[in-house]
């Protein structure tokens, strides 16, 4: 209890405490918040993963009625996630916003909203009351809108601010929508309210209401339609908010969704099919327009998406799991949903942090622009190529496992299943096999033409590896990244209580799902470990056999040329040609170009860029009809004074008139509707 007090107060002190500070004071001041918070909040959710549930109730107001707090093992695990991540996040984001020291109100409020919002997300993850998670969302949706734009003096930032915050409601909509149904229904907000509900009233009700939350968290997690907003808002916040966003705050989307299913009792086999459907085409979808960005950090935004289609694929084999009473498939993909919810916020955190490392030694994030990075900042390019194996699925990182687990959860479903069953496993699988071959040619791309071969533009300042402590954090995270693959067993067992909790199984029941993750990541295990033996034999019998001889440095990309120049290299677009024309049919492209001309020509372009077919039929032809609609009335505002005069004569009468003739409207519309 007193914890609890502890963590409410404290950022209200820090918020009064940060405009009093130094510019360096600040940062400092918000990170001892983060530090401690982290601290007190990390010891509920440990003790929740042991078994150990901390809850409170809080007066509340005649409105709200008492606010339950409840720190349970999916909250515990969420904590402990947005914990990790907000403390590499600001640590590395107290040397990346040294760059712009000489702003110091924007420092000031970016200090405020970065506190709060990691404050919003731990309350999100522990409020049991709807009408004050809606409060707590709107802050979250607030707070991450002034991150995003902290460099407010560029349009498409603003642009992409306000196209979060806009879509950030929408989502507000639909879950007070829900809420509301609920509270209507049984006079509470308390969100037992809503498993009372939906065990009252079979049928249709709890799938319908379910399908309102998820459209709602869904908006916020980036499922596919619902993405639009997250292309646009990771590429414009600073990086260690973009690696933030990514990292946890669209969890928190997964946290409402999985919220759900243990609060509302619904056709779970339906809602499965229904959250695996989306997710397919989510993690399809974004990996293939990831491929075709020229902007490195839009290409990560994209992969998001992707990454969110897999977590979404791990919980939709988790509802059929426990729609059809098979607690096995039920354990297996809430775990790997689980799991993958972790590797993420690892990789994805990282990458965003190494593409900003690029963006302030080159200050441009155009890969075309980009190109023997590796040779200026070899520890960040290392670094990123950790995070880009580990992303793309492979061994010995930790993203390999969450997709194993996954893949097993398919296999085990494969076991009992009928024809039309099978078709939709076939396709899953398949898909999730696209996913991965696709992220691995992205990022061979990614890698490849940012860090390896020459310099594709001459910058007029030094390019340089940044300072360690701005790397720190970043070495952290790849270490997390390689003890989960190579022990992964340790944080399964982390998971077990929220697993528990997901799948229904008792405690006791635990041992043989326990039993069927060690014997399926058993062999897995040693041969990882046997790769990474047999891999570091390899690089000391090349060290020993080349110790005495000399090396030879020449120019990448020589290739027997006469006059070799760096446009003689891949781009962007060339990578991925091939892909770009097979692919042509679902993606939006268009090309600009400058034809070279003469024997002699001076210069030529040649760029092709991808948008993407859902905003567009979704947002902007919508936008574009509601716009032509409302110019039908421009003729309204037409500039003249005694028009607008005449239009509060008219508002005045009729607004004496409606009273008068309201009974005979009243007679009027009966009489029609008899007739």
């Amino acid at each position: 209890m007193n914890l609890i007090k502890v963590i409410l107060v404290l950022p209200v002190l820090v918020i009064l405490l940060i405009p009093f500070f130094k510019t360096r004071g600040k940062g400092i001041l918000c990170y001892a918040a983060i530090i401690l918070n982290t601290l007190l909040s990390g010891y509920l959710a440990v003790q929740s993963l042991a078994g150990e549930m901390t809850e409170i109730t809080l007066p509340g107001s005649l409105v709200t009625g008492p606010v339950n707090l409840r720190i349970d093992a999916l909250s515990g695990w969420f904590i402990l996630i947005i914990n990790f991540v907000f403390l590499t996040g600001g640590l590395y984001g107290l040397y990346y916003m040294k760059a712009y020291q000489s702003q110091r109100n924007n420092l000031t409020l970016h200090g405020i909203v970065f506190v709060l919002l990691h404050c919003a997300l731990l309350g999100l993850c522990t409020v049991q009351n709807s009408i004050v998670f809606l409060i707590v969302w709107e802050i979250m949706a607030i707070s991450a809108f002034l991150a995003v734009i902290f460099e407010h003096e560029k349009m498409a930032t603003v642009k992409a601010g306000l196209n979060y915050l806009i879509q950030s409601h929408v989502s507000i909509l639909f879950l007070m929508f829900g809420f509301i149904w609920v509270a209507f229904k049984t006079g509470s907000y308390d969100f037992h309210a809503l498993t009372l509900y939906t065990s009252e009233h079979k049928g249709g009700a709890g799938l319908l209401l379910f399908l309102v939350f998820f459209t709602g968290f869904g908006i916020k997690a980036g499922f596919v339609p619902f993405h639009t907003w997250l292309p646009y808002a990771h590429p414009a916040a600073p990086a260690h908010i973009s690696g933030i966003m990514s990292g946890v705050m669209i969890k928190i989307g997964i946290f409402g969704i999985l919220r759900m299913i243990t609060l509302i009792k619904a056709d779970y086999y339906t809602i499965g099919l229904i959250i695996l459907a989306f997710s397919v085409i989510s993690g399809l979808y974004g990996v293939m327009l990831a491929i075709m960005q020229h902007n490195l950090k839009k290409l990560l935004a994209y992969h998001s998406i992707e990454n969110i289609g897999i977590i979404g694929m791990g919980i939709g084999i988790g509802c059929i799991g426990l729609g059809n009473g098979n607690t096995i498939l039920a354990s297996l993909g809430f775990a790997g949903a689980l799991l993958h919810t972790l590797n993420h916020a690892l990789f994805k955190s990282l990458l965003f942090y190494t593409a900003g490392n690029v963006y302030q030694a080159t200050h441009t994030l155009h890969i075309d622009h980009l190109g023997g990075l590796i040779k200026k900042m070899p520890q960040t390019a290392s670094l990123f190529l950790i995070a880009a194996i580990a992303i793309s699925g492979i061994p010995p990182f930790n993203g390999f496992i969450s997709e194993f687990i996954i893949y097993s959860g398919f296999y085990y479903w494969m076991h009992d299943a009928m024809l039309g069953t099978l078709m939709a496993i076939i396709f899953s699988v398949l898909g999730l096999v696209l996913i991965g071959g696709l992220a691995l040619l992205c990022f061979t791309k990614a890698f490849g033409i940012v860090f390896l071969g020459q310099a594709r533009q001459q910058f007029h300042h030094e390019v340089r590896e940044v300072p360690f402590m701005q790397l720190a954090p970043l070495y952290l995270i790849a270490f997390f990244i390689v003890i989960i693959g190579v022990f992964p067993q340790i944080f399964l067992n982390t998971l077990l209580q929220p697993v528990h909790l997901l799948s229904g199984l008792s405690l006791n029941a635990g041992l043989p799902y326990q039993e069927k993750m060690t014997g399926l990541l058993q062999p897995v295990t040693w041969g990882i470990g046997g790769f990474i033996l047999l891999t570091g034999i390899i690089f000391a019998l090349r060290k020993y056999i080349t110790r005495n001889r000399n090396i030879a440095v020449e120019p990448t990309w020589g290739c027997a040329y006469v006059a070799p120049t760096a446009k003689l290299q891949y781009t962007a677009s060339s990578f991925v040609r091939a892909y770009g024309k097979l692919f042509r049919p679902i993606l939006l492209s268009s090309k600009t170009e400058k034809e070279v001309e003469g024997l002699f020509p001076s210069g030529g372009s040649y760029e092709t860029n991808v948008y993407d077919r859902v905003e567009k039929y979704l947002i902007d032809n919508p936008i574009a009809a509601y716009k032509a609609l409302l110019g039908r009335f421009l003729f309204l505002q037409n500039g003249r004074l005694q028009f607008y005069i005449l239009y509060g004569i008219i508002f005045i009468v009729s607004v004496i008139c409606i009273p008068l003739f309201y009974d005979q409207v009243v007679l009027f519309i009966q009489y029609i509707k008899q007739i």
